[in-house]
């Protein structure tokens, strides 16, 4: 089946700087949903800060089976009931890839649970993405490593919490060195955090970059029906256990109450 793919970026340094302009003359999210549509399996279309709700309503998330999210300067512009209805759907089982800075959206935030923090520099230099899971679906067909020539550099440590597997790690020419590839499960969404893509360099005009988002995309996509209701915490009568129970001692709920919350 065709994976329903939306990126979505606040395309704000398009508009507003020459640089950014010239190297995505339609958008960063134009130029990564048109590497993603070379997949015949995936259809990618795009949706910015700027659409009425964000482009985020509850149809177009329900009709997505991964949302590609990219965002900077604008974390705070989001609004917080949009960022509620994206964490519920990928509770639900929607797949999320979260770009570069999209590490400081409110979004990631909320399904990491911590600061998300690290160190950075901003001197166009050279990044080398080690591959360190290469039989990962993430990583076929990649080669052991690849460079990018300009990048912003980001560094350890990340505050984040401990992933299900570290697909890359990046070493950068001053030095550092970083978790650049991360996987994640928050409830039935598959979470993948991809590191490069400084709005000012032209890293996704790569073809490799291209090459992880297009598989990605792919690892993300849960076939499964979405959960109807992802935080359901039903009080089990005594009558329906599945081993026969008598009751005892005092509850604080009557039968079919609702717990605390």
């Amino acid at each position: 089946m065709t994976i329903r793919t939306l990126v979505w970026s606040e395309n704000v340094h398009e508009r507003t700087n020459a640089e950014v302009a010239r190297l995505y003359p339609q958008g960063m999210h134009a130029t990564i949903a048109a590497a993603l549509n070379a997949d015949p399996g995936i259809a990618a279309g795009t949706a910015t800060l700027q659409d009425p709700e964000h482009g985020l309503t509850e149809a177009r998330l329900a009709a997505t089976d991964v949302l590609v999210w990219w965002g900077h300067a604008a974390h705070g512009e989001v609004a917080d009931a949009v960022v509620e209805r994206v964490v519920r759907a990928v509770w639900s089982g929607m797949g999320l890839i979260a770009l570069h800075s999209a590490h400081f959206s409110k979004v990631f935030l909320r399904l990491m649970g911590t600061p998300c923090n690290l160190s950075w520099r901003e001197a166009g230099e050279r990044e080398r993405v080690w591959v360190t899971a290469p039989h990962h679906p993430i990583a076929a067909g990649l080669p052991a490593f690849f460079e990018l020539e300009h990048e912003e550099m980001y560094g350890e440590p990340f505050g984040v919490p401990e992933p299900l597997e570290t697909v890359f790690v990046s070493w950068f020419q001053g030095g550092e060195v970083f978790r650049s590839g991360l996987t994640y499960r928050r409830g039935a969404g598959n979470i993948f955090y991809f590191r490069p893509g400084h709005e000012t360099y032209p890293t996704y005009h790569d073809a490799t970059v291209q090459q992880v988002l297009r598989n990605a995309v792919r690892w993300a996509a849960n076939p499964a029906p979405r959960l109807a209701d992802p935080q359901a915490a039903p009080n089990v009568p005594v009558e329906a256990a599945p081993e026969r129970i008598e009751a005892r001692g005092a509850s604080l709920h009557a039968p079919g109450r609702e717990g605390f919350r």
